[in-house]
């Protein structure tokens, strides 16, 4: 880059003041069907499909290095560029885009808040042109164990005191009337808050401001003394909460890619209802 250092959230009037750098690459990771009808100009598409594994019933894993090494290459995406992620749906696609970026040691990237719904309600252009990445290298990357969280690191810390479990389903499905693997529930001692409560829906679906956000959290003694682990079902919802607690200086996140898809389907694992 040429010094700057964008931050973690970017507003769309901001990305207007800086979309001709070079080093920076605005990515949709939004529907296919929404891309090729209205898209931000200049924005590359990136099939959502592409950066997550499925070994059914377990979803939302993560892939190979080599997977994503092809996948980021492809996409025009080098170690040095900025990501600027987007989707059409609240950012929880563009988020999980992040996330994998955070885990794989990539330095620069940024949401743009609000997404699509932002932009274009507040009177920002839109074209139908596809914009054709221009390919680069990606090496295979190392997978940081920083921000993951797996089973096993769930089940060795459900007593740990310094640790909070943070689910981002719906009620209904952390008391288990709404079920969607063979059993249903939450993961002991865990606290609730549904991915959509960090919406601004007034404000075009952009994050709420910092200081309702963080009153949220402390209800459910979400702190920063704290390592927080964030899942839903199949780390997709959780990923926007892992990008919103970073957005908010949290420094211990993990997310945990497996989520329910895994926990809920595996037989010997403690479910609380």
């Amino acid at each position: 880059m040429t010094g700057e250092t964008l931050p973690l959230i970017i507003e769309p009037d901001e990305y207007e003041t800086f979309r001709k750098n070079p080093d920076v690459l605005l990515v949709d990771v939004g529907s296919p069907e929404t891309y090729v009808q209205n898209h931000i100009p200049g924005a590359v598409f990136l099939e959502y499909a592409w950066i997550i594994h499925r070994e059914p019933p377990r979803m939302g894993l993560l892939p190979a290095p080599r997977q994503l090494s092809n996948v980021l290459g492809a996409t025009g995406i080098s170690p040095n560029t900025h990501v600027i992620a987007y989707d059409d749906e609240g950012g929880g696609r563009a988020c999980r885009l992040l996330w994998t970026l955070d885990v794989i040691g990539h330095k620069r990237f940024s949401l743009l808040n609000g997404g699509l719904h932002a932009w274009a309600n507040e009177g920002h252009a839109l074209t139908d042109e596809i914009t054709v990445p221009q390919a680069s290298e990606y090496p295979e990357p190392v997978i940081s164990g920083t921000g993951v969280a797996d089973q096993h690191y769930i089940q060795q810390h459900l007593d740990d005191e310094h640790v909070v479990i943070l689910d981002t389903r719906s009620p209904q499905e952390f008391r288990g009337s709404k079920v969607l693997a063979q059993r249903g529930g939450h993961i002991p001692g865990a606290v609730n808050m549904d991915w959509t409560e960090a919406m601004d829906r007034p404000r075009h679906l952009r994050l709420l401001p910092a200081e309702q956000l963080e009153s949220k959290l402390a209800a459910l003694g979400v702190s920063r003394d704290k390592e927080i682990i964030t899942h839903c079902q199949t780390h997709h919802r959780s990923a926007h909460t892992y990008i919103m607690l970073k957005s908010l200086g949290f420094e211990q996140v993990r997310g945990y890619p497996g989520s329910w898809s895994e926990w809920g389907n595996t037989a010997d694992t403690p479910i609380e209802q």
